[in-house]
């Protein structure tokens, strides 16, 4: 059925996969938006994953953003309280505790794209075509792309891509910094798939916790302004590692000469 394919790992620790299925376009319907933020809950609460990747079942396509055609039959008093959903749903994904690797293989427009700026690490392939541009539309973006774009990419230059609505493509966004890296196209249409799933598998050794608590002082100290109040933030997530059974593995394996075995705690 379409909607989101979720996979967990078996095991304790691992990746979790985050597939949009909504062919042709996944449009983010409000059925797909429910189901999205389900699934993000249920991955808040395994403590011990590693990692997700957010990608898409559909070659050529990541997201269209928006289902336009719902939106014509919404009234315009409806409109405001859908947008704080689409909006809070990107922050669900934006605010979950381990790390997020976003895969973009084709098209990700205004919404779409606004979902992969609330991921950690984007990797797209040459074929990628992003835009916020809803300007094209009479509209503004409204699921954070406002305020995630300047962080991500500088102030002028969000302004011209949100003022423009023109296409970035892959290149172009790992240049400007919009991607972490930009992967040749292969024949299956999937190398930023690929790639994501070869990054995922430097978590997977890594221990879950670190993981939590680098993403938590990076996300924190980065948003508490001066670095003073940054660094306390730091010392404050190191205190979370410090009495880990994990850290000790670690500790013990090197001594051993021997890979870890993380459990996450």
């Amino acid at each position: 059925s379409s909607g989101i394919n979720a996979e967990w790992p078996l095991r304790p620790g691992g990746i979790a996969l985050l597939g949009l299925n909504r062919p042709p376009v996944n449009a983010v319907s409000l059925s797909l938006g429910a189901q999205l933020r389900e699934a993000l809950a249920e991955i808040k609460s395994k403590k011990s994953l590693q990692g997700v990747i957010l990608y898409s079942t559909s070659p050529k396509i990541f997201c269209a953003g928006a289902d336009l055609k719902e939106r014509l039959f919404i009234k315009e008093e409806d409109v405001p309280g859908m947008v704080r959903t689409f909006r809070l749903m990107i922050q669900d994904m934006y605010e979950l505790p381990m790390p997020v690797i976003c895969a973009i293989d084709g098209v990700a427009m205004g919404g779409g794209l606004e979902l992969a700026l609330g991921t950690d690490i984007r990797i797209c392939s040459t074929t990628a075509k992003m835009a916020l541009s809803e300007t094209k539309l009479a509209i503004i973006p409204g699921g954070g792309g406002t305020q995630r774009l300047p962080r991500v990419v500088g102030v002028p230059k969000a302004k011209e891509l949100i003022f423009t609505g023109r296409d970035v493509f892959g290149e172009e966004a790992e240049r400007i910094g919009l991607v972490n890296a930009c992967v040749d196209q292969n024949e299956e249409g999937n190398a930023a798939f690929v790639k994501s799933l070869e990054m995922a598998s430097l978590l997977q050794e890594r221990g879950p916790v670190a993981l939590r608590m680098a993403k938590k002082a990076i996300t924190e100290g980065f948003e508490a302004g001066p670095i003073r109040a940054g660094l306390e933030i730091e010392h404050e997530a190191y205190l979370g590692v410090i009495p880990t059974t994990d850290r000790i593995e670690a500790l013990m394996a090197f001594r051993e000469k021997r890979k870890p075995n993380f459990k996450g705690e």
